[in-house]
């Protein structure tokens, strides 16, 4: 580095470290602002030490903006001993090189990394849009010459006829005798890695001998100048086709990154070779179709087309594609736009015509194919604003028609088995309590349902005003649908029971079972179209614990889901936890000490955590008759301080603390609380 670039730097570090004559520092104000160490991590420091490395970054750093080379990171190392800088000042320059060289590398090495990916994609983009085999081969080689780094890169591809392998593509290579090598299967490194499908590297081809050497293969590679090879397969399966070479004409070690990187172009360039030797076949058997038949070469397009549709709707069918995927494989099949539509959505007269004749039908400017089982019209297919179609396109639409009614049967099967199977675990977990718990695991495990995990048991039910009895037993049904596509959406179960459904549902964590309530009523409502009232019970689990468990939990569920309707909110979800005192009598197990806590819990906290005796001045104040002034002659206190803690009282539990229910729910929790045993605190000094 120039002496004044660095003397220049040091200056400008030296200034920034001083401060800036006329700015106020920004440690200004503090004790120890005045020291030279202030703040500084090398406080320890001498005041010579501390100024002899300050800004020895800063030209490592400028080095470093301008990619310099590795070698001048030692300049300022060498002006500074030059100059007979103090030891201290040589020292951090040391320190910030090895510093700075980590950084380039590290920098380096992401650079490479991103060429390296660069050129994988590039030359993956090449292979997709692969026109000429020679062309992408010879691409491939070039990267894989420039990303190693080496003086040759070639690729040699094996002869099945004669035994051997020759050269196919060179980059960088002077000899023509190397260009025309012939390599026996064994012979050579090449040789080697073809016969063994394993990559070869060697520093120094001509003292390595772990393969074969021969005089034609040494020749060549002396008059190339080749040293150090690295070579790796090319493979289809389980067959070498070729060997891939990097090679340069000095002694090297290979590193295994670099091998590895080889290894993915060899197997672009297998890919390439085979793309393009399957494009190869398929145009000589249709220039030999073309030549026995005339007729078949009139009709060649439309038998790939439709060959194209079969494969396709197969592969939708395999891979559980949905109706929407078939339409848009038609769709890009015929060039235009075909969509599934509900049948009561589809034009009736074309519809209905289309089903009875089995065929597609003309409408307008579209063509219409009925999607049916037996009697029942499931929909449509119908091709948008394409009045000109030829009979092997209208048989096309036809099929697809066809594959769309089985998937949707097919689906219908699939969710009414598993909504079945999910019924008969949940049925079974209720009335079944002699059932082995181990066997009832097994099927809850295949339906993703854990029944280790916390649940809540929830009653679902209609609140619709339904017109006769059919129209009920549809709703219901819809009810029933909805709610085991819930459950199997949340890993959990459902079940038709008493004239609704009944759900078993995991609790996540920080949910509550009155949320939940709440959630899956607005749910299955919009799923209905019918206002829904839930109730929950409160959470459970595990659920095999006791036989009772998931029955007793319905029962509380069920208790909650009438009370909604009682208070008149029905289409509301609910848990007994939401209830107050009514909590306790609903509630399948009395949760006392959770309704102490969630009604007077935080003053209960408060006195615990402070000493206080809120608790205490609570319950003289309600046995008082809410009269703050008898309150203080039973506490013996003066009456401001009734209301100091009054006043606390209210931020804990909020400002309806005193309306009239709020009050009973809050005395009936006073009582628990000291009939549960729960000796008060011992009052605060003064």
């Amino acid at each position: 580095m120039p002496r004044d670039h660095l003397q220049s730097a040091e200056r400008s570090a030296a200034g920034s470290a001083a401060g800036t004559p006329g700015r106020t520092s920004p440690d200004a104000g503090r004790p120890d602002a005045g020291r030279p160490d202030a703040g500084r991590p090398d406080a320890g420091r001498s005041d010579a030490g501390r100024s002899a490395a300050d800004g020895a970054e800063a030209p490592f750093l400028e080095l470093l903006a301008r990619g310099a080379p590795a070698e001048a990171y030692e300049q300022p190392v060498l002006l500074a001993r030059a100059e007979a800088r103090p030891v201290e000042r040589i020292a951090a320059l040391e320190r910030a090189k090895l510093l700075a060289l980590r950084v380039r590398s590290e920098m380096e090495g992401r650079r490479r990394r991103e060429a390296e990916l660069s050129a994988l994609f590039e030359t993956a983009h090449d292979l997709a849009g692969l026109r000429d085999l020679d062309a992408v081969l010879r691409a491939i080689v070039q990267r894989a010459r420039s990303l190693l780094g080496t003086d040759v890169a070639y690729l040699s591809l094996n002869d099945p006829e004669r035994g051997d392998t020759y050269m196919r593509v060179t980059e960088g290579s002077v000899a023509a005798r190397f260009q025309q090598l012939r390599l026996g299967m064994g012979e050579g490194l090449g040789g080697l890695v073809a016969q063994t499908a394993r990559p070869y590297v060697t520093d120094d081809y001509f003292r390595d001998d772990r393969f074969q050497h021969t005089h034609s293969i040494d020749t060549g590679v002396r008059d190339e100048g080749l040293v150090a090879i690295v070579g790796v397969p090319l493979t289809l399966g389980d067959h070498v086709i070729g060997v891939l070479f990097a090679a340069d004409r000095r002694t090297r070690v290979f590193e295994r990154e670099q091998i590895a990187l080889l290894g993915s172009f060899a197997a672009l360039a297998a890919a390439a070779i085979d793309t393009a030797n399957l494009l190869a076949e398929t145009r000589a058997a249709l220039s030999g179709l073309e030549r026995a038949n005339e007729i078949i070469q009139d009709r060649s397009a439309v038998i790939e087309r439709a060959s194209d549709v079969h494969d396709r709707l197969a592969e939708l069918v395999l891979r559980g594609g949905g109706v929407h995927d078939v339409a848009a494989a038609v769709s890009e099949v015929l060039d235009g736009t075909v969509e599934f539509t509900e049948a009561p959505a589809a034009p009736a007269r074309a519809l209905e015509s289309s089903r009875a004749e089995g065929h597609a039908v003309r409408h307008g400017d579209d063509w219409i194919a009925a999607v049916a089982a037996g009697d029942e019209l499931l929909g449509a297919l119908v091709l948008r604003g394409h009045p000109g179609l030829d009979p092997v396109d209208q048989r096309t639409l036809e099929r697809a028609a066809m594959v769309t009614s089985l998937l949707l049967l097919a689906r219908r099967s699939a969710a009414e088995a598993e909504q079945r199977v999910r019924g008969e675990l949940l049925d079974d977990l209720l009335d079944a309590r002699d059932r082995d718990p181990r066997l009832l695991r097994d099927r809850a495990t295949r339906l993703r349902a854990d029944l280790d995990a916390t649940h809540a048991v929830l009653a679902a039910r209609l609140e619709g005003g339904t017109a006769g009895a059919g129209h009920e037993a549809d709703a219901r049904r819809r009810l029933w649908a909805a709610a085991s596509h819930l459950a199997a959406t949340r890993h959990g179960l459902a079940a038709a029971r008493d004239g609704g459904t009944v759900l078993l549902l995991p609790l996540a964590p920080g949910d509550t079972a009155t949320e939940l309530a709440r959630r899956t009523a607005r749910e299955l409502g919009t799923a209905v179209h019918e206002p829904v009232t839930v109730g929950a019970s409160a959470p459970v689990g595990p659920l095999l614990a006791r036989p009772d468990t998931v029955a007793s939990a319905y029962a509380e569920a069920r208790r909650c889901l009438d009370t909604l309707r009682l208070l008149g909110r029905a289409g509301d979800g609910s848990a007994a936890e939401d209830f107050g005192f009514l909590g306790l009598l609903l509630a399948g197990e009395r949760d006392i000490a959770g309704f102490v806590d969630r009604t007077i819990g935080r003053v209960v906290a408060y006195d615990e955590r402070r000493g206080t005796e809120l608790l205490r001045t609570l319950d003289a104040y309600f046995a008082c008759g809410m009269s703050p002034a008898r309150t203080k002659d039973d506490l013996h206190v003066h009456v401001n301080t009734v209301a100091q803690r009054l006043d606390r009282v209210g931020r804990l539990l909020g400002d309806d603390w005193q309306s009239p229910q709020r009050a009973l729910e809050i005395q009936l929790a006073l009582r628990l609380h000291r009939l549960s045993g729960v000796t008060p605190p011992p009052p605060a000094q003064a």
